[in-house]
């Protein structure tokens, strides 16, 4: 079965694109209206349970994501291509990269979740698994990774829109694949070229955090602060998220 994916440019620089937990292929705010389409190449997945994709069955694991990855690369004829994933789709990226090294240009994470388990305490572990069913645990949450300082109405609309679009058994499923696999032993030092972009007023992925695993665990890693920006530079920085991909990408 052909794979639903959303295409932008007609470029040589090839780039799958990974959403986040709460995202899809279509929630990534102005940038879409900023990526240089004569220059790149992108075609954004939608997850299993999510978006385009929600009537899919599956697992809803990193793995899983990993395996449509590559069958979307045959499907479009992609032999060789870069990542570029949000948050949980950063981890969702190094799931593909250990499952196909050698087909991975480079990698961009975006606010990305670290190949190692995902600790988290006893309050956070219950906000976080209660979201999926609880509209409210879903606002707290953006909230938090976006430093507590965004708009009531953009809030709202990146809830409706996480409700609308994935299903509540997917979205506890994938939290608890991203949240317990651990890849890091399989990453570390993998030389393929990292750049990882970190919001200055993400609370839960720092930049302290993205610097003591993925810079740690990547020996060709970059690390930029966006300021300006919390856990969704996409839709807080396009112009500075985009100008910072873009140019690592063609670089």
């Amino acid at each position: 079965m052909a794979i639903a994916h959303r295409r932008i440019g007609t470029g040589p620089v090839r780039v799958i694109v990974l959403h986040d937990w709460f995202g899809t292929c279509a929630n990534w705010g102005s940038v879409l209206d900023h990526l240089d389409p004569e220059r790149f190449s992108y075609a954004f997945l939608d997850y299993r349970g999510y978006g385009e994709r929600r009537d899919v069955p599956g697992d809803h694991t990193l793995p899983e994501i990993a395996d449509d990855v590559v069958a979307l690369a045959d499907q479009i004829g992609w032999d060789t291509f870069s990542l570029l994933g949000h948050s949980m789709g950063g981890k969702a990226a190094q799931q593909v990269l250990v499952r196909v090294p050698e087909r991975i240009e480079k990698l961009v994470g975006i606010a990305p979740v670290p190949a190692a388990p995902y600790v988290m305490d006893e309050a956070t572990h219950a906000l976080f698994h209660g979201a999926a069913r609880d509209p409210d645990k879903r606002r707290a949450i953006i909230d938090l990774v976006t430093g507590h300082r965004v708009g009531r109405h953009w809030l709202e609309r990146m809830v409706a829109h996480s409700l609308a679009i994935s299903r509540p058994e997917a979205f506890a499923a994938y939290l608890e694949s991203w949240r317990t696999l651990d890849l890091s032993s399989a990453v570390k030092g993998n030389t393929v070229p990292v750049l990882a972009l970190v919001g200055a007023y993400d609370l839960a992925l720092t930049a302290e955090l993205i610097r003591d695993t993925w810079q740690a665990w990547y020996p060709d890693c970059r690390v930029v602060v966006l300021p300006g920006s919390g856990h969704y530079p996409p839709h807080e920085a396009p112009v500075a998220f985009t100008t910072e991909t873009e140019a690592f990408l063609a670089a």
